[in-house]
């Protein structure tokens, strides 16, 4: 079976309240999630970006990437804009499961094992590997290609993933490559 990086909700205006904490957090992780990206396609990686629509309905690819590159930092999104020939799902909620196409699109690619990379560690992404795992999908976490708002809750997160849904978490890019291959 295949393996799959799934981007999520990296494109963010950054004008909410916990904002200054993320964008620190995101300005640290996006080496490592530049490197997932840049990487994945030749690991054999199918790459697709969830994310949320801030509550507007009528927001796509282009709409929430143009709002985010005028958002307040807009270092954060460039280098991992989204490109128009990778899919890319909207989603509501947290997780990036919830009502969306995604597990439709990973059946059809014949993926079995999630590279979960994005923000935010304590919320979407814990969520999303919640129910990845209970799809029947295998979770791998890089730990640097995540971002928080609160660390404390990001270390939970992180454990919790580990201990209760057997997410392994890899501590660079290549080792969550090749967790993610095999």
């Amino acid at each position: 079976m295949g393996a799959a990086l799934i981007v999520i909700d990296m494109l963010n205006p950054y004008e909410h309240e916990d904002a200054e904490p993320l964008m620190a957090s995101v300005a640290d992780a996006l080496p490592s999630l530049r490197e997932l990206i840049a990487r994945g396609p030749e690991a054999g990686l199918v790459t697709v970006y969830v994310n949320d629509n801030h509550g507007d309905w009528t927001a796509g690819r282009d709409k929430l990437t143009r709002r985010a590159l005028e958002g307040a930092a807009p270092s954060l999104i460039e280098p991992i804009a989204p490109p128009d020939d990778l899919p890319f799902l909207v989603k509501a909620r947290h997780s990036v499961f919830y009502e969306t196409q995604l597990e439709y699109l990973l059946r059809q690619e014949g993926v079995d094992r999630l590279l979960l990379a994005g923000q935010v560690t304590e919320q979407c992404i814990l969520y999303s590997a919640l129910d990845a795992y209970v799809r029947h999908f295998e979770v791998v976490i890089p730990r640097t290609a995540v971002a928080h708002i609160q660390e404390d809750l990001a270390h939970a997160a992180m454990r919790m993933m580990a201990e209760n849904m057997r997410a392994e978490i890899a501590d660079s890019p290549a080792e969550a490559l090749q967790a993610a291959v095999g």
